[in-house]
Formats: structure tokens, sequence, C-alpha cells
């Protein structure tokens, strides 16, 4: 099984694979690099072909979104100083850390429901909700409206591209490429906006060039 393929991951693993990928990409810090958007999509998809069944795949995702995202903010508010403390790299850089508190109690909730839509900001955010101290209450009814538009708008989308358009089979690799350079573009576009974090970038890619 291929753990970046969204069509890998459900024809080895079903609904235990897409459960896992959905909790650990939202509750793990280490799982920013798995395909939630582009699995969900590809499991609404398949629903429409009737290998997987459209109402279950929405049921455990939001479970495991939720769950996931919960996960994250306790792992936050118990770990996150420490962690950010002691480690100072690319996704996890120390200065984030003053600046938690004040950015989730300003943009907290809006901030936990678009970043659904953010691969790696949606790993990150709960955890940084957490060591913000956001009142677990507030951070739960957002992380549950969230949860639902994610993992019901997708599957959706999935689902009728599988029944509206033609041989969509055909297609849905491309498609679902398409869906996770887009889905990137806005946490790189933030990135390179910063002077100091393109800078690490350009750094890391002259490094990368120069070992060459």
């Amino acid at each position: 099984m291929n753990i970046l393929d969204p069509v890998s991951i459900i024809e080895t693993a079903g609904y235990v694979g897409l459960t896992l990928v959905i909790f650990s990409e939202t509750g793990i810090l280490l799982g920013f690099f798995l395909p939630g958007d582009s699995l969900l999509f590809t499991a609404g998809f398949l629903a429409s072909t009737g290998l997987l069944e459209l109402k279950t795949v929405i049921i455990i995702s939001l479970v495991a979104a939720v769950l996931g995202d919960s996960l994250g903010y306790h792992l936050g508010k118990k770990y996150g100083s420490k962690i950010f403390n002691k480690t100072d790299s690319f996704f996890l850089d120390k200065k984030y850390i003053e600046k938690t508190e004040r950015y989730f109690n300003k943009y907290g909730g809006e901030t936990i429901i678009i970043a659904r839509f953010m691969p790696i900001i949606r790993t990150i955010a709960p955890v940084m909700a957490g060591i913000g101290k956001v009142p677990y209450r507030k951070f739960l009814s957002y992380n549950i409206v969230g949860g639902i538009l994610w993992t019901v708008l997708l599957p959706v989308m999935g689902y009728y591209f599988g029944k509206i358009i033609p041989d969509a089979d055909r297609i849905i690799l491309p498609v679902v490429f398409a869906i996770i350079v887009i889905s990137f573009l806005p946490p790189i576009i933030s990135i390179l906006k910063e002077k100091e974090r393109r800078d690490k970038v350009v750094g890391k890619i002259k490094k990368i060039i120069n070992k060459k």
C-alpha cells in the first residue's frame, strides 16, 4: 500500500485506511504529509462506483477528523511548549509560541475551520490552539463545524463527480493530483510571503543543489 496514493489506501485498507489517515493527519504532527483532501474526494468517488458507502465514508471521516483535532489540541496543551522550546525546524519554529495565544484569541475559531482545507496547517492548527490555551469548548465547537464541512463537502464532490462525469474513472488520477496541488497552494504562498521563511526554503534548495 502506498500511503501517499488515495486510491491505493482505500483499495488496500478500505474504511480502516480512510479512518487512520484522516485521524493521523489531523491528530499527529508527523501526519502532515498524508493526503487528506484527495483521500476524501477519492472515497466519495469510489462510493459512486459502489466500492464504498457514502454515508459511512462521511460518518467515519467526521469522527476521525474531530477526534484527531482533539488529540492534537490536548498534545499541544500538554507538550506543545516543550516541543517548540526544543525544536527549531521548518514547521516547528520557536517564535510561534509567543504569537499563538494572541493569534487564536483573535482568529481562533475561523482559523480552525479554514485550516481543515489546508494541508500542513490543519495538522498544526489544533496543536497551536492547545498551546495558545484556547478554551476547549470553544475549540471543540469550531472543530466540529470545520470537520462537518470538510468531511461532507469533499466526499460529496467526489461522489457526484463519479455520477455525473462520463468515464470518470479514466480521469480520476489527474483530478486527484490537481486537488493535491491546489490544496497545497495556500500554505506555500503563505510561507513564501515571509522573508525569513522564504530564505529558509531558498537555503534548503541551495544545499540540495550543492550536494549534487
